[in-house]
């Protein structure tokens, strides 16, 4: 790596950083040149609790990112933000945890819109707590949302003009969302002929980037069996079938919409037989985000297309109920570092 990549804490209250732990423990050629924004007593705190003792894991207080690059695998390089005075409680919603997951992100998002990391991966953080919290996060009922933001103001741009969409991704099925983090009802009117073009054509770009050829892109209907010809719904005659229509003659490789309990089936990809499709565009969160996570939790990926930065985060949240019990999986977040390597050699960060 030419530039450290930085991983954020993610709310302190949760299993962040465990599997922060434990990724710098179990895949430490993977973690080589990164580096956690965050408190240094929380992450000592979490080599205890994955009972590290038995592979010495240091946590190393540094003072910028570029002595990440210098640090030898198995250690944990920390650059303190905030002032805990100390570790919260495991499992407890506070102001605290998610002021200070905020600042983490803000601080790490900061860096990569100035050069000084390549990437931003960043473990979960919770959304109840992000609320209670005062600025720079209350306001955001997410990552992305806040990345978005960021991005846009140093770009001097509105939201509008930088558009961003979430990608969830596994070895075996790529989701791209139309809408991310509103109620149900919201998601519904947010399926808009703009906002299913605009999809499309962050996906086309992204993913032709990374695969290196124009992707194969299934879109996914709103109403059961696509509307079937209308009798259920005419989002898809009214809607979605033009900016199918639009995409195509944009160039783009775009099909259906399908009815969405089968599209993603045909677009899984196994072993023994590539999927039909690159990746499915959903209408909405829980229509693309239930087949990714069925597929396992533990290798899925999210990844925010569109940002002018590149980040990425495991497909899972704070998990409360077994937070400072040692039990949770860091594949996810290892996934994710891998991911975001792998986005970086691309564009030769």
């Amino acid at each position: 790596m030419k530039k450290p990549i930085a991983i954020t804490l993610g709310d302190c209250a949760g299993i962040g950083p465990e599997i922060i732990a434990k990724a710098f423990r179990d895949a430490p050629e993977l973690t080589r040149g990164c580096f956690v924004v965050g408190d240094v007593a929380t992450l000592r705190r979490a080599a205890k609790v994955i009972d590290a003792g038995a592979i010495p894991l240091p946590v190393a207080l540094i003072e910028s990112a570029a002595q990440a690059l210098a640090m030898p695998p198995r250690c944990l390089p920390v650059l303190q933000i905030g002032n805990l005075a100390e570790p919260v409680p495991f499992g407890r919603l506070s102001a605290e945890a998610g002021k200070l997951a905020a600042e983490c992100v803000v601080w790490a998002a900061q860096a990569a819109l100035h050069g000084e990391i390549a990437a931003l991966v960043t473990a979960p953080l919770h959304k109840e707590a992000l609320a209670l919290a005062a600025a720079p996060g209350a306001h955001y009922p997410g990552h992305t949302e806040m990345l978005q933001a960021l991005s846009a103001a140093h770009a001097h741009q509105t939201l509008s003009d930088m558009p961003v969409r979430m990608m969830l991704a596994n070895d075996e099925l790529r989701v791209v969302l139309v809408s991310i983090h509103v109620s149900l009802r919201d998601a519904i009117d947010a399926v808009t002929f703009d906002n299913v073009l605009q999809t499309l054509r962050i996906a086309h770009v992204a993913l032709t980037a990374s695969l290196g050829r124009a992707p194969r892109i299934a879109v996914a209907g709103l109403n059961p069996h696509a509307g079937e010809g209308g009798l259920f719904g005419h989002e898809e005659i009214d809607i979605i079938t033009p900016a199918v229509l639009a995409a195509r003659a944009l160039g783009m490789q775009v099909s259906g919409p399908f009815a969405p309990d089968t599209v993603f089936m045909r677009a899984r990809a196994k072993p023994t037989k590539p999927g039909e499709f690159d990746a499915v565009v959903a209408m909405y969160h829980d229509q693309g985000l239930i087949p990714v996570k069925y597929l396992g939790v533990e290798q899925g990926v999210n990844v925010t297309l569109g940002l002018p930065l590149v980040r990425t985060s495991p497909d899972h949240g704070t998990a409360f109920d077994i937070a400072g019990t040692g039990q949770a999986d860091a594949s996810s977040l290892i996934a994710a570092i891998v991911m975001a390597r792998r986005l970086c050699q691309q564009k030769n960060l």
